[in-house]
C-alpha cells in the first residue's frame, strides 16, 4: 500500500509550481459550476418549464459554449491568457449570481447563451497557460493534472450542491456558484505570475496545412462531437431519468453524479500511466471507451432495479476515464509540426458543438418517445463513433 502511494506520488513530481496553482483555480472554478448538473432540475420543479423547452435551453447553452471557446481564443492572442482568465472568472461569478432572477423561458435563454459565452472564454485561455507553464517533457502529465482538478472538481460540486438544495434551496446554489468564481479570480490573481511563462514558439507553424485538410483529425473531430453528444446526457437528462423513474433525491443526484469525478481523481492517473507503458494502442482504448459508454446506456433499459443506476455510471465513468486522455493525446499527435494553437482550438469545439445538439437532442427525445427508446438512441451513436474511430485506425497506423 505505501509502495502504491509512493508511485501514484511519483507521477506528478517535476511540475512548475504554476501548473499546481492553474490546478487549484480550476478545481474551484469546476466545484463553483455545481448548478450545471441541476440545471435541469431547477428549470421544472422551480420555473415549471417543461422538457422541450428545457431542450431548447440546454441548446442555449452549447451556443454560449461554442461563441465562449471561439471569443476566449481570438481574446487570448490579443491580450493575454492572464487577463482573459481573471475577467472570465469575475465576470462569470457575477453572472451565476444574477441568474437567479431570471424567471421566463426567453430570458434565460439569453442569460445562459451571455454566461456560457463568458465562462468558456476560459478553456482556450487556460490550455495557452498550461503550455506556457510547462517543459515540453511535461506537457501530457500537466493535462493530467488539469483533468484531475477538473473531476474532483466535478466530483465535490454535485454533491455538495446537492446538500445546499436541500438545505437553502437552489437560490443558495446560485449564490454558491457566483462566489466561488470570484473567490478563483482573487486566488489566480495572487499567485499566477504571467511573467514566469515560458514563451512557447512551437504552437504556430509557418505555412502549415489547414485542420480541415488533415483527414485522420477531421475524423477524430466527428467522432469526438458524436462521443460528446452521448457524454452529455449524463449532465442533462440524466438526472431528470433519477428523480422521475427511479425517485432520487438531489442529494442522492448529487452523490451519484459525484461520484463519477471521484473515481477518475483516485484511479485515471495510474490506469493512464499502466496503459501508457503497455504501450496499448491509443485508438483502439479510444474505442474502448466509446463502447464502455454506450453500455452504460444499454444496461439501464434491462431493469427498473435502483441499483444498475451505479452499474451505468461505473461503466461510464471507465469509458471516459480511457476515452477522453487517448482521444487528446491523438490530437497532439496529430498537431504535430502543425499549428498546435488551431488544432487543440478545433478538438475543444468538438464538444462544444456537441452540446449544441446533444442536450436539446436527448431531452426532445425523451419528450417525443420516452427515456428507454433514448438510451437505446444513445447507445446507437455509441456504435457509430466506435465506427469512426475504427476508419481512424485504418487511416493512420501510427495511432
Amino acid at each position: 500500500m505505501k509502495q502504491l502511494l509512493i508511485n501514484y506520488k511519483n507521477t506528478f513530481t517535476g511540475l512548475s509550481i504554476e501548473v499546481w496553482w492553474l490546478a487549484l483555480v480550476t478545481f474551484i472554478n469546476r466545484a463553483g459550476t455545481m448548478i450545471i448538473p441541476f440545471l435541469s432540475l431547477y428549470l421544472t420543479d422551480n420555473l415549471e418549464f417543461s422538457i422541450s423547452q428545457i431542450g431548447w435551453i440546454m441548446s442555449c447553452f452549447g451556443i454560449g459554449s461554442v461563441a465562449g471557446t471561439w471569443i476566449g481564443g481570438k481574446l487570448t492572442d490579443k491580450i493575454g491568457f492572464y487577463k482573459v482568465m481573471v475577467g472570465s472568472l469575475f465576470l462569470t461569478g457575477l453572472l451565476f449570481i444574477g441568474m437567479q432572477y431570471l424567471k421566463t423561458f426567453e430570458t434565460f435563454c439569453i442569460g445562459i447563451i451571455l454566461i456560457m459565452s463568458v465562462a468558456d472564454t476560459f478553456r482556450p485561455a487556460m490550455f495557452v497557460a498550461m503550455n506556457a507553464y510547462s517543459k515540453p517533457e511535461n506537457k501530457t502529465r500537466s493535462v493530467t493534472l488539469i483533468r484531475l482538478a477538473i473531476n474532483l472538481g466535478f466530483s465535490a460540486g454535485p454533491a455538495v450542491g446537492g446538500l445546499i438544495i436541500a438545505n437553502l434551496d437552489y437560490a443558495g446554489l446560485f449564490w454558491t456558484d457566483g462566489i466561488t468564481c470570484i473567490i478563483a479570480t482573487f486566488v489566480l490573481f495572487k499567485v499566477l505570475n504571467p511573467k514566469k511563462a515560458i514563451i512557447q514558439d512551437d504552437l504556430k507553424v509557418e505555412n502549415s496545412s489547414s485542420v480541415y485538410s488533415n483527414k485522420p483529425f477531421m475524423i477524430l473531430f466527428f467522432a469526438m462531437l458524436v462521443f460528446g453528444v452521448v457524454f452529455f446526457q449524463y449532465f442533462s437528462a440524466m438526472p431528470l431519468y433519477y428523480k422521475e423513474i427511479h425517485f432520487l433525491t438531489e442529494p442522492e443526484i448529487g452523490l451519484l453524479l459525484g461520484a463519477n469525478g471521484f473515481l477518475i481523481f483516485l484511479l485515471e492517473m495510474p490506469t493512464i500511466s499502466w496503459m501508457e507503458k503497455k504501450k496499448f494502442n491509443k485508438s483502439k482504448l479510444v474505442l474502448f471507451g466509446a463502447f464502455l459508454t454506450g453500455l452504460s446506456f444499454i444496461v439501464l433499459n434491462t431493469t427498473n432495479w435502483s441499483g444498475i443506476l451505479i452499474v451505468g455510471m461505473f461503466f461510464m465513468t471507465i469509458g471516459e476515464m480511457i476515452a477522453f486522455p487517448f482521444a487528446n493525446s491523438i490530437a497532439m499527435d496529430l498537431s504535430k509540426g502543425k499549428n498546435q494553437g488551431e488544432y487543440m482550438a478545433m478538438y475543444v469545439m468538438a464538444f462544444s458543438i456537441a452540446s449544441v445538439f446533444g442536450f436539446n437532442a436527448g431531452l426532445q427525445t425523451i419528450s417525443k418517445f420516452g427515456y428507454n427508446t433514448t438510451w437505446t438512441a444513445m447507445a446507437i451513436l455509441s456504435g457509430v463513433c466506435m465506427l469512426l474511430l475504427f476508419i481512424l485506425k485504418k487511416s493512420n497506423k501510427t495511432i
